[in-house]
């Protein structure tokens, strides 16, 4: 399998390195690290790849895009993802949250919400999962209550809990499911866009292995939506998350982080490569195939997108293996850096990369819904007699 993309994607690739080497450390490892500095750091990357028409090169022009095709945003969202994503908490406006406003937002909504994504100034967070509704994500129970006109027309009232939430302690905006009306599962699942400093909404941070400022309880308390807070049709929400999710699963590429990783190891052990216990450089060799199924799928999944398709079945299948690839690799890389794996800073083997692959790598499998939600959507449309 050939994956090059052309003299241009090289060009650009190339100019994204050079950009990144100019402006992030080599230990660089993420906006979500115990040195504020950190994320300060991605805010301020943002600005400068939205100023060089880089943030969002594929979006149309009249958003604050730059017009390109979606195999340049494709080169973006590699690099980005190689590099620890330098775009911080802001990809999930750009991957997915955009996309979704572009394909079901009203007119206003769209002028009021595209253009500071594409400058990097805004961060947006996702109300979906809930404490009994996590992978089955159609179970929730976020109402939305009218507001004197039975068809919202006085706007909403939003009651309810979200859980797991990335970025909420420092988003603007909110993409929020809740259930409109007395439809069961899908029906009655409607999308709205709330800020969040409105009243009544709480954010509690929960602790984890992934770093400060990540995952998040947010309750909702009686807050208040008005009519155009709505995206997409009332009671068509499903078809919203759909496409949404259909975005987040092919734009997370760590495919192109654990490669970067894999050929640096490469590059480390390649003197001693002959000495080597056989298993590890077998192990090795298996992860790098693995590394680049799971592009091959991801590309599959970009060029449906470019024919105006939304293809969920496939986003889930490239989802699986991206998400194996990247235990894979962590596994490598943990036993060939031995005793020195939980080391960190530019000392540390791959400045300390391996033990943030690793320790990111163990939670692969249940973001953006749990390998077992991404096989049975694999399973029902192979039953279906649906090509995957």
């Amino acid at each position: 399998m050939d994956f090059d993309l052309g003299a241009e994607a090289a060009a650009l690739r190339d100019r994204l390195r050079t950009l990144i080497g100019q402006h992030l450390a080599p230990d660089f490892l993420g906006a979500f690290t115990d040195d504020p500095a950190d994320l300060e750091a991605t805010q301020s990357f943002c600005r400068l790849l939205a100023d060089q028409g880089l943030l969002t090169v594929a979006w149309p022009t009249e958003y604050g895009g730059g017009g390109g095709s979606l195999w340049d945003q494709t080169v973006v969202r590699e690099e980005m993802w190689a590099h620890h994503e330098p775009r911080g908490a802001q990809y999930m406006g750009l991957n997915w949250v955009g996309p979704a406003i572009m394909a079901y937002g009203s007119d206003a909504q769209k002028a009021d919400h595209l253009p500071p994504i594409a400058a990097g100034e805004v961060i947006w967070c996702q109300g979906f999962s809930e404490p009994e509704a996590g992978s089955d994500l159609a179970a929730l129970r976020t109402r939305a209550e009218p507001v004197g006109d039975p068809d919202g027309g006085d706007g909403w009232r939003i009651s309810g809990q979200k859980i797991w939430t990335s970025y909420a302690g420092m988003a603007q905006w909110c993409i929020i499911a809740a259930r409109v009306g007395d439809g069961e599962r899908h029906e009655g699942i409607t999308m709205f866009l709330v800020p969040m400093d409105a009243p009544g909404i709480e954010v509690r941070p929960i602790s984890s292995m992934l770093g400060p400022h990540h995952l998040n309880e947010v309750f909702f308390d009686d807050v208040a939506a008005g009519p155009d807070a709505v995206l997409g049709p009332i009671g068509g929400g499903w078809s919203v998350i759909k496409t949404a999710l259909a975005h987040e699963r092919v734009g997370i590429a760590r495919y192109a982080r654990c490669e970067r990783l894999l050929s640096a190891l490469g590059r480390e052990l390649a003197p001693h490569w002959d000495d080597l216990p056989s298993g590890l450089s077998v192990a090795w060799a298996r992860a790098l195939v693995q590394v680049r199924v799971a592009r091959l799928l991801a590309y599959r999944t970009v060029r449906a997108q470019e024919a105006g398709e939304v293809p969920d079945v496939a986003a889930s299948a490239a989802r699986i293996a991206v998400t194996q690839c990247d235990q894979s690799v962590a596994e490598v890389l943990f036993a060939a850096a031995e005793h020195r794996s939980l080391e960190a800073g530019t000392s540390a083997p791959l400045h300390g990369a391996v033990e943030d692959h690793w320790r990111y790598a163990q939670a692969a499998t249940v973001a953006s819904g749990t390998i077992e939600v991404q096989r049975m959507i694999v399973a029902k449309a192979l039953l279906r007699g649906v090509p995957v």
